[in-house]
């Protein structure tokens, strides 16, 4: 049996909305339902909070969830997950987004799938249609092109494909291929992360600001799997408080 771990970064600084982890939703803090959902996933039997705050992690401590104590001076959530990933034995490490309240344990597994299959692909992701002509021009929305086998060819914050037609504007009411959002959900082989968390940043993750980039640039596969829908997360406020007027999952 592979062995699989989720770790979930979370940290309580950030610039757009500071405290996240513990802001309320539904009775229970976010980072509470990311947790609660993750631990519905069929593959992954063991799931862990990695933060520097205490805050956070005497939260955490408080609903069950195990947590492990990382270093503060992290750039990313990556190299947080990469931290507590060298204390384990695990084959796969998941990584999932402390800011996705409604993670489907269902796309948790769709994304293990194919790694726990062939041991020769080194990292997955997730994807979905990008339903909203909007989105595709919105630098927030990250979108991903996939090769015939399904793995990625290239992730942007602009449009793509570009499609050339006449009105030159690539995309809009005009017909074009089926594009992809891509949603920041990842399975690493372990020794590949802990390689990976070593390596500078590159120049087109610089410049798109992906981290993701830094793996195609180096040359390695990111595995694409791709699901119905893309959970909506919670960058900002305003997305917490549009989240809030909706019915919990309990009430689907």
């Amino acid at each position: 049996m592979t062995e699989v771990v989720i770790i979930i970064p979370a940290r309580y600084g950030s610039t757009r909305f500071p405290g996240k982890p513990l802001a309320p939703l539904w009775g229970k803090p976010i980072i509470q339902h990311v947790w609660e959902r993750a631990s519905k996933s069929r593959l992954c039997r063991r799931v862990i909070i990695a933060t520097d705050d205490e805050r956070i992690a005497a939260a955490a401590r408080g609903f069950g969830a195990e947590v492990v104590m990382t270093r503060a001076d992290h750039p990313s959530g990556t190299d947080r997950v990469a931290e507590v990933a060298a204390t384990l034995t695990a084959d796969l490490i998941v990584n999932v987004q402390g800011d996705e309240p409604l993670v489907d344990p269902a796309a948790i597994d769709a994304a293990v799938e194919p790694l726990a299959a062939d041991p020769t692909i080194p990292m997955g992701t997730l994807a979905a249609p990008c339903e909203d002509v909007a989105d595709l021009a919105n630098p927030n929305v990250v979108k991903v092109v996939m090769d015939r086998a399904g793995f990625a060819l290239y992730f942007s914050r602009l449009p793509i494909p570009f499609v050339r037609t006449g009105t030159g504007t690539g995309y809009g009411s005009e017909p074009v291929p089926v594009k992809y959002r891509h949603i920041g959900l990842y399975v690493y082989r372990r020794e590949f992360l802990l390689g990976l968390a070593k390596l500078v940043p590159t120049p087109l993750e610089q410049a798109e600001k992906l981290e993701q980039l830094r793996v195609l640039e180096h040359g390695h596969r990111i595995r694409v799997v791709v699901v119905e829908s893309a959970s909506p997360g919670v960058d900002t406020v305003e997305d917490l408080r549009r989240l809030a007027t909706t019915l919990p999952p309990s009430e689907w």
